[in-house]
């Protein structure tokens, strides 16, 4: 631990991050020509860069990749200076009064000793702030899958929710019926996505009863399937082979081949 800085040093990494930010924007073509749609399609890739990451549980590429979100914050709050609205200053402070107000266990009088109970109270404090919907505060623009587990964990916040794992269970072997039949039995494609969509909503609500982060759960997949297939084009390569004219018996070999390698 010791290599990690003290709070001025910290202060002073973030002063010269400003003073770098300021003089970018001022003197660099690129820098100059920004705005904040310009960066917005960025910002996205550098967060699932970020993300990607951490899943891979790379901690020297995090460092990088906090650094990569890290500018693109101070540039937005550069931008909104430049039009008059506010600047990191006015973002921090806005952030530090809303963690205080949302913490009243901590910076007031109210009683959380649970994580359960933090969460359910931080959705009462917002309600009272004047959002609509439990819901609301759910991102438009995550993915589905992120979004499907975002809105059932809000949704329990509240108490609506299953008692037991043996109810989502059973939701689950349901929903997985609906859809086989519905599969089975018509070719109105709207019909059976809808009821796929069930399933996976289903599947999402299993996952988060279990404790398992479903979006986690299927990028580890992801990553897997990556490595293992990238393993048969190797090997197909070595033995001078083109995976178009391979059999699958001979793929799926290879495959086993790729499961007993760490």
């Amino acid at each position: 631990m010791d290599n990690l800085s003290s709070k001025e040093e910290k202060l002073q990494a973030f002063s010269r991050l400003l003073d770098i930010m300021d003089e970018l924007r001022e003197k660099c073509p690129w820098d100059k020509k920004q705005t904040l749609e310009s960066l917005r399609h960025l910002t996205i890739e550098e967060t699932y860069e970020m993300a990607d990451a951490i899943i891979k549980n790379d901690l020297k590429e995090l460092e990088k990749e906090l650094g990569d979100v890290l500018l693109h914050i101070v540039f937005y709050a550069r931008i909104t200076s430049e039009m008059g609205l506010y600047d990191i200053s006015h973002v921090i402070h806005t952030l530090c009064e809303k963690l205080i107000v949302r913490h009243p266990h901590i910076y007031g009088n109210v009683q959380a000793d649970t994580e359960e109970q933090v969460k359910e109270n931080w959705e009462q404090i917002k309600l009272k702030e004047g959002n609509k919907s439990v819901l609301s505060g759910v991102s438009k623009g995550a993915p589905s899958l992120v979004k499907a587990y975002r809105i059932q964990e809000k949704a329990a916040q509240v108490g609506f929710d299953w008692e037991t794992g043996e109810q989502v269970w059973a939701k689950v072997q349901e929903e997985l019926q609906e859809f086989k039949e519905e599969l089975a039995q018509t070719e109105n494609k709207e019909k059976t996505e809808q009821e796929f969509g069930d399933l996976l909503f289903s599947l999402v609500n299993l996952a988060r009863k279990s404790g398992l982060n479903p979006d986690d759960a299927l990028e580890y997949t992801n990553q897997k399937f990556i490595k293992r297939f990238s393993f048969i084009e190797e090997r197909a390569k070595s033995l001078g082979k083109n995976l178009k004219d391979m059999s699958l018996e001979e793929m799926d070999a290879i495959w086993n081949e790729a499961k007993g390698e760490k």
